[in-house]
C-alpha cells in the first residue's frame, strides 16, 4: 500500500486552548531563566484577592465542587485581562476531588498551592505555555492517579534542555513567622503550615526546604519541599534519573550536563 492509499489518520490535539478565538492571554514578562550566570530568585508577586478575576475564580471553584465536574478549565471562562490577574490558585482548589483534568493553558501563574495534592482524582494536568511557572509543590506527588501532563519544560528550574540553576534555599530563621503570610521572594510560597512529606505541622520558625526533581506524570518537575524537620528531608526519595540525584538547596550545585 502506498502512502497515497493509506487511510487518513486523525491525531488528537493536545493543546486545544491554542485554538481559542479570543485575543491572546496577556502574560507579564519573566527573565528568571534568561540571565546567563545570574542566580534566579522566586517571583515576589502577591495575589490580589480583590481582583475581579480572582473573585470569579473562587466562584468557579465553588461551582465545580458543587457539581463534581471531572474537567476544570477555569481560564477559558475569563477575559484576557482577568486571566492576567491570577498569579496563583486558591487553596480551595483542593476541594475539587472529582476533577480528572485540570487545564491552565497560557496562564500568568507564578506558583501552584500545595492543596493541589488534595485533588485525589486528578489524572491530567496541563499548564502548558505558562512561562512564569518554574517549579511545583512537592505535594503534587500525592495525586497518585496523575498520568498525563503537558508542561513547558524550558521554563523549569534545572530542566534537561539547558540546566538553569535553582534559587538558593536558606535554613529556617531563629524567630517565629506568620506561616500564612510568608514572603514569597524568600520562601517561594506565601504559606507553609503542613509538612510536604508527613503532613505534620511546620515549626513556627519556618519550614526546612529542599529541591527535588521527580517524574510526575509524563514530565520531570522541579519540586519544592517544605518539611517540618531534617528527618523528613532525609526520608525523601532520590531524584529522577539524569537529574541531581538527591534533595538539595539549589544555588551553586553542579547539575548533570544538558542533553
Amino acid at each position: 500500500m502506498t502512502d497515497e492509499q493509506r487511510p487518513a489518520r486523525v491525531f488528537p490535539n493536545r493543546c486545544p486552548e491554542a485554538l481559542d478565538s479570543r485575543p491572546r492571554v496577556p502574560q507579564d514578562s519573566c527573565s528568571c531563566l534568561s540571565r546567563p550566570g545570574a542566580a534566579p530568585g522566586f517571583h515576589a508577586e502577591i495575589q490580589d484577592t480583590t481582583a475581579p478575576g480572582w473573585l470569579r475564580l473562587l466562584e468557579m471553584i465553588d461551582e465545580a465542587a458543587a457539581d463534581r465536574r471531572e474537567e476544570f478549565r477555569p481560564l477559558r471562562e475569563l477575559s484576557p485581562e482577568h486571566r492576567r490577574q491570577i498569579v496563583t490558585l486558591p487553596a480551595s482548589i483542593g476541594r475539587l476531588t472529582a476533577v480528572r483534568a485540570l487545564v491552565l493553558y497560557g496562564s500568568n501563574l507564578v506558583r501552584i498551592p500545595p492543596e493541589i495534592g488534595e485533588m485525589a482524582s486528578l489524572e491530567e494536568f496541563d499548564p502548558y505555555t505558562s512561562g512564569r511557572l518554574h517549579w511545583f509543590p512537592y505535594e503534587i506527588t500525592r495525586c497518585t492517579r496523575l498520568a498525563r501532563s503537558t508542561v513547558s519544560t524550558r521554563a523549569l528550574y534545572g530542566n534537561f534542555k539547558f540546566r538553569p540553576p535553582f534559587p538558593q534555599l536558606l535554613p529556617p530563621g531563629g524567630t517565629a513567622l506568620d506561616l500564612d503570610g510568608l514572603a514569597p521572594d524568600r520562601w517561594g510560597a506565601t504559606g507553609a503550615r503542613a509538612c510536604s512529606v508527613c503532613a505534620g505541622p511546620v515549626p513556627a520558625t519556618g519550614p526546612y526546604q529542599a529541591w527535588l526533581s521527580r517524574v510526575v506524570a509524563t514530565d520531570v518537575l522541579p519540586l519544592l519541599v517544605n518539611a517540618c524537620s531534617p528527618a523528613c528531608l532525609d526520608a525523601l526519595p532520590p531524584g529522577a534519573k539524569g537529574y541531581f540525584p538527591t534533595p538539595h538547596r539549589g544555588g551553586a550545585i553542579e547539575q548533570p550536563p544538558p542533553r
